[in-house]
């Protein structure tokens, strides 16, 4: 695309909708996918048909397996497949399963526990979905509870919970935004205070957390999920009939030699190490980062108190999130091999069989990512966020730039899906609008439309069918891809729309305490589970099975 043109206008959110229309339509990712990227690459090739399809095949498809983030994630998702497929050969998934189950031992407490796990892996979104998704299904599959609600479980506390953490991959990127941002209108400030100051204006994200574990404790669904859930609890079938899950049988259903020792710590170690890898890595890589940059001030703050608080968030914030990752994943392989090896559960020729069947299981999942960023890349040509983020400008009151960021933040990572690109893309332009028409002030709508931008979002990548966490999601908990989108919306909605009428609209207004804001958000949330949920069963997973035999 030309320097001139910043956007095509109203075509360009033509292969977004393509996207996502055929993709509930046909229920078939990959091809409705290839369909989108070729509309947009054909639009900005002039309407020449050849030279579109030319494009979408070497710039957007194979272009987005040649960049160094993206590869990085496709070799991780490859060396934690076959680490999980290690781990389920080895008995260790079905023996953590069976030691869970002893704690958690009907519905309720299975999902609570996979909520709270997700809360405990907090450091990067991506690590979050695919250890909680693959660790916690070998459970949630004993007890019956769908895959698309383990999928729900998995993606609602990854981005949410990553996106406000302390200590992050995301918090680097975070803070330089805002640093940016405040630069632009020329006022000093502690960034990293702002952010703090903006996590309780995060309305979408901190209720999204409690509207979760309500929905595990109270038992209780609403719209698809509700259908999900019972077929998965009385029939038995954990992905409805004809369903394409994004994880292969050859995982899913693997089976364990007649005589394999059940020991939880052939699924603990490598889970273990993977985390700790993760951390270690982005520690690791974060310091050599800034030891080999320019920032004095952060070169001195790594030699002089390497293990401060604040230097632990910056190191951690400047780490290679790639590198780290796939540090971890092949570690923890290397460490399921030698469990297996050293045991004697497994041959050398039986293990890597295992290992590779478990890489396998994946593919499907990693086409479906490169279609993902091949779009967003595509998006990013026709100026498909340019445009939105034009409709704002200049068409809105100091009053009501939360609301207006917060729902076009929604729209352009739903229609993109990219957090990152979204954020990018608004706080440059909603910070200074905010701090320019509330009078030059840096409190509650500044800190409200900074809160907003963030969460906003964090909306649309958390239930975009073309977002990478969600189709992250789907393939840990080896959930349909679609069935997962279509059961997750009716929820991600219920929780925007609390957001912005308890949330934004009031913090604007009336400036009403953000906390207060919260509290009334969870009262409402609780009333509308109480209200459209239905009680899906109450029993132990022993009297359900039992009325199910019956």
């Amino acid at each position: 695309m030309n320097g001139i043109i910043e956007h095509y206008g109203i075509l360009s959110l033509l292969p977004p909708l393509v996207a996502i229309v055929l993709a509930f339509k046909t229920k078939q990712v990959l091809p409705s996918l290839f369909a989108a990227i070729l509309v947009g690459a054909t639009i900005i090739a002039g309407g020449n048909v050849f030279e579109g399809f030319s494009n979408t095949v070497t710039k957007y498809i194979a272009g987005s397996v040649a960049s160094e983030w993206n590869a990085g994630i496709i070799v991780f998702d490859i060396g934690l497949g076959g680490m999980i497929g290690l781990v389920a050969a080895s008995g260790g998934a079905k023996a953590i399963a069976e030691w869970l189950a002893k704690k958690a031992r009907t519905a309720k407490s299975g999902m609570a526990a996979t909520w709270a796990m997700g809360l405990l892996i907090f450091f990067d979104d991506y690590s979050n979905t695919l250890l909680v998704g693959t660790t916690m299904r070998p459970l949630t599959d004993k007890l019956r509870i769908s895959r698309e609600k383990l999928a729900f479980l998995t993606d609602s506390t990854a981005a949410p919970v990553a996106s406000m953490a302390l200590i992050s991959t995301w918090i680097a990127y975070e803070l330089g935004l805002l640093r940016d941002a405040f630069d632009a209108i020329g006022v000093e400030a502690n960034i990293y205070g702002v952010f703090i100051e903006s996590i309780p204006f995060r309305f979408y994200s901190l209720i999204m957390l409690g509207f979760v574990l309500m929905i595990a404790l109270t038992g209780r669904d609403f719209g698809p999920m509700l259908k999900a859930e019972r077929r998965a609890r009385y029939e038995g079938k954990l992905v409805a009939d004809g369903a394409t899950p994004l994880a292969s049988k050859e995982l899913t259903e693997m089976e364990i030699k007649e005589g394999t020792p059940l020991r939880v710590m052939n699924a603990v170690l490598p889970i273990v190490t993977v985390i700790f890898m993760v951390m270690f890595g982005l520690y690791l890589t974060g310091k050599n980062s800034i030891l080999g940059g320019d920032n004095q001030a952060l070169i001195d703050a790594v030699n002089n108190s390497p293990f401060a608080f604040t230097t632990i968030r910056d190191i951690i914030g400047n780490g290679s999130t790639t590198t780290a990752m796939m540090w971890a994943a092949y570690s923890g392989s290397l460490v399921a091999f030698v469990l297996v090896l050293s045991q004697k559960i497994l041959t050398f020729e039986e293990a890597m069989k295992a290992w590779i069947d478990g890489a396998k299981s994946l593919v499907m999942a990693i086409f479906v990512l490169v279609m993902a960023w091949g779009i967003g890349s595509m998006c990013k040509d026709l100026g498909t966020a340019k445009y939105l983020v034009g409709i704002l400008e200049g068409r809105v009151s100091a009053s009501i730039i939360p609301l207006a960021v917060f729902i076009l933040g929604c729209i352009i990572a739903f229609s993109t899906g990219t957090s990152w690109g979204t954020t990018a893309l608004l706080m440059p332009i909603a910070v200074p609008l905010a701090f320019t028409l509330s009078g030059g002030e840096t409190g509650t709508i500044l800190y409200a439309t900074i809160g907003a931008v963030f969460t906003g979002a964090v909306f649309g990548d958390h239930c975009s069918p073309i977002s990478d966490t969600t189709i992250m999601s789907s393939m840990s908990a080896a959930s349909d891809h679609i069935d997962h989108v279509k059961t997750q919306i009716p929820y991600a909605l219920t929780v925007a729309i609390i957001a912005v009428i308890v949330g934004y609209l009031p913090a604007a207004l009336i400036g009403i305490n953000p906390f207060i804001s919260l509290i009334l958000g969870y009262g409402l949330a609780f009333a509308a589970i109480k209200v459209f949920g239905k009680v899906v069963e109450n029993t132990s997973i022993e009297e359900k099975v039992e009325k199910v035999s019956v």
